[in-house]
């Protein structure tokens, strides 16, 4: 079921694919860089990266969730989606190709550990891979990646999977919730050129998908601008959005992404389902 991490991450993706609709190893949007993540920045990292011309974009819930609680518990068997987005393994690298759609979710096993990402509307091949290896670097996992492959150079067995598939849903509780996304640039052009993009980003969409299948509806709802004294390098503006999303049970779950496994020191695996 989904949770405010879950739209948290739903929006960093969609911010992504706005700064860098080509992936993150292509210019942005703006040609400067800029770094999106959730959660708050850290003083030193950001004061240093702000020196070198670099920007950073944050996404973070605000305190507070509204219970909107309107609709009746039935359950709803959702269409199955076709797979058009393809991943292929070579060795430690990932690499992803077709149309993304949205309903499709990938599937990066790194060693044993599952890591997934539910595919977005704005999404291509190219933001696929950055957005997953987004996903692994937070882990602490080292990723290099050009275009729409990644690789894993530390690990020692590498497993990539899109998958699809009907199931039937039922909601038994909906919240709003702000979320606040944060622009910390080093000078009023570039947080001038990155607001419209991202906000445009955000707004191409009423609804968003979410990792367990479900939607959050976001809308638009404020915003303000900071200079701060204290850090004459530091130009600030804050977009404020209102997300609605359900938590969901399921009663029938997609196709699975990964199977049981097991790790040898010879770095055998096993998998119940085939590559």
């Amino acid at each position: 079921m989904a949770d405010q991490a879950d739209v948290e991450a739903a929006l960093a993706a969609i911010v992504a694919n706005a700064v860098y609709p080509n992936g993150t190893s292509a210019p942005s949007a703006i040609g400067g860089v800029c770094r999106i993540y959730r959660g708050q920045p850290n003083a030193p990292a950001l004061d240093k990266d702000l020196a070198q011309g670099t920007a950073h974009v944050t996404i973070m819930a605000d305190v507070g969730v509204k219970n909107v609680t309107r609709y009746p518990r039935r359950w709803d068997e959702l269409a199955p989606v076709t797979a058009s987005l393809a991943v292929s393994v070579a060795e430690l690298s990932v690499s992803f190709a077709g149309v993304c759609a949205v309903g499709q979710l990938v599937g990066v096993r790194v060693d044993s550990v599952p890591f997934p990402y539910a595919v977005q509307a704005t999404d291509t091949p190219a933001t696929v891979a950055s957005n997953v290896a987004a996903l692994l670097r937070a882990a602490g996992l080292i990723v290099t990646y050009g275009g729409a492959t990644l690789s894993l150079p530390a690990a020692r067995v590498v497993v990539a999977r899109v998958v699809t598939g009907a199931r039937s849903v039922q909601e038994i509780r909906r919240q709003e919730q702000m979320f606040r996304v944060q622009m910390w640039c080093p000078a009023p052009a570039v947080r001038d050129a990155l607001a419209p993009v991202i906000d445009v980003g955000l707004m191409a969409a009423n609804f968003i998908p979410l990792a367990d299948g479900s939607y959050a509806r976001v809308k638009f709802v404020g915003g303000q601008t900071e200079d701060s004294a204290a850090n004459a390098t530091l130009y600030r503006r804050d977009l404020v959005y209102q997300a609605e999303y359900p938590t969901i049970l399921t009663q029938m779950t997609p196709a699975m992404l990964f199977g049981t496994t097991e790790v040898t020191a010879d770095a055998v695996i096993i998998d119940t389902i085939s590559n």
